[in-house]
């Protein structure tokens, strides 16, 4: 376990020895006047939790400090401030993170009241509406952080930005520590700048590696589907052949190409989750170009056959239980569909791992993506239930690594990235007054 010292000493790798030597001779002012944000801004890219001297009774050094370790031992994005009562409330999210330019979770406490906001590429408007929520009847401000922190751990999405760099904690750092530590800050600085750069290095590796497993698969997904276009006995210009089925073969050419481009850029395990939402989009215009040809009623859009993706679009929910596992409805093609109504295992698609051949909800979290994209719109927690996949999909760390949800967004920045102000600002106010402060804990017009 990391020690008082080593955290106070990893943090003054980062933070230039005269600007902090300066904030621990001035001490608080005299009379509070409304807090510099940017000075805030500048404290949270060293440090998880900022505490305003004049809000010091809402949360202690220890209190605080505890919290930070919290978060930086989490190594999430979650970024927290604790303002005096006075603060002005108006865009108060919206330009704190817009000056500390960091992708994150931002939750700041004002006097006696509470509100957060993220970049929705690490967490959704609506669940930190519900994270904000459940903390307001919270008791003291240390209660409610810790509650709140406590459940944003487990669902936000990114990892700790660098400049903490495992350090961090400078609540009660003295300047004596500083004279102490001055002459180690040179060497040092050179450690703290590899072990940011091997964290990355050693994610990137992953990733990497995920990106491999999924390529495999996605190619037989591609090539299965190209197949099925090759074999299609259609011809825009055939007799019989109209404007609706034509766009239908379109569509499914389209969706062909698009899925390889895809594939050919993606760099992350997530970015496969647009492969294989193309490869959805061609097979169900295919469907589509079927029932046209045939003098049959267009059928509805449904997901892919949850035993095998390439089988097409399902023709009905079925109720399936797989070994050792619960029951549950999954939708189904129409050859497994008979399979199971006579009793018979459904062809189930595997995937190779180190254990050999296994279905892709039992081969590791790196299929979570590649699952996402065929079954997107909230059915895929359900399909899953009691598998190994969404088990490990169920976990805030699946989330940073293989892009939980929706995936990431923000222009492409991921939770703890350094994206200055190139950011959705929507993802900080509107709602409440034009980006007044609050938005899970029922603030509105000009501020509180």
């Amino acid at each position: 376990m990391r020690t008082p010292l080593f955290r106070g000493l990893m943090r003054l790798l980062i933070v230039p020895v005269a600007a902090t030597a300066a904030v621990l001779v001035a001490g608080p002012p005299g009379a509070h006047a409304a807090t510099d944000l940017s000075r805030v801004a500048e404290a949270l890219r060293d440090d998880p939790v900022y505490v305003d001297p004049a809000a010091s009774d809402q949360l202690s050094s220890a209190d605080a400090e505890a919290l930070a370790d919290k978060i930086k031992d989490a190594d999430k994005p979650v970024f927290i401030a604790v303002l005096p009562a006075d603060q002005p409330t108006r865009n108060l999210l919206l330009n704190l993170r817009t000056e500390t330019g960091v992708t994150g979770l931002y939750g700041v406490h004002v006097g006696d009241r509470f509100d957060a906001a993220a970049d929705s590429s690490v967490m959704s408007r609506q669940a930190v509406d519900n994270l904000v929520s459940s903390v307001q009847t919270a008791g003291d401000p240390k209660a409610q952080l810790n509650d709140f922190v406590d459940s944003a751990l487990r669902n936000v999405n990114g990892t700790a930005p660098a400049s903490w760099s495992d350090g961090g904690g400078g609540n009660g750092v003295d300047a004596g520590t500083l004279i102490a530590v001055g002459a180690v800050l040179a060497a040092g600085g050179a450690g703290a700048y590899t072990l940011v750069r091997r964290k990355r290095q050693r994610r990137e590796a992953e990733q990497r590696a995920a990106l491999d497993k999924l390529r495999v698969v996605v190619d037989e997904d591609i090539t299965a589907f190209g197949e099925e276009l090759d074999r299609l006995d259609f011809h825009p210009g055939e007799a019989g052949a109209d404007d609706a089925m034509r766009a239908d073969y379109e569509s499914a050419l389209d969706a062909y190409e698009k899925a390889k481009r895809l594939m050919d850029s993606a760099r992350k395990p997530e970015d496969v989750k647009a492969v294989t939402q193309a490869l959805a989009d061609g097979r169900f215009s295919l469907t589509q170009l079927a029932a046209r040809r045939e003098h049959q009623p267009l059928p509805e859009r449904r997901p892919p056959c949850f035993f095998d993706p390439r089988h097409g679009p399902a023709v009905a929910d079925e109720t399936w239980t797989p070994p050792g596992g619960t029951a549950r409805e999954v939708p189904v093609c129409a050859a497994d569909r008979t399979r199971l109504s006579e009793g018979r295992d459904p062809v189930i698609r595997e995937v190779d791992t180190e254990y050999g051949r296994r279905p892709y909800w039992d081969a590791g979290p790196a299929y979570g993506p590649w699952a996402g994209g065929y079954f997107g719109g909230g059915i895929l927690p359900g399909l899953l239930i009691g598998t190994l996949l969404g088990s490990m999909m169920a976990t805030p760390a699946y989330a940073a690594d293989y892009g939980g949800g929706d995936g990431f967004g923000g222009g492409g920045y991921e939770g703890g990235d350094v994206s200055g102000a190139d950011f959705d600002s929507g993802d900080f106010g509107g709602g409440f007054g034009g980006g007044d402060f609050g938005g899970g804990g029922g603030f509105d017009g000009g501020g509180f």
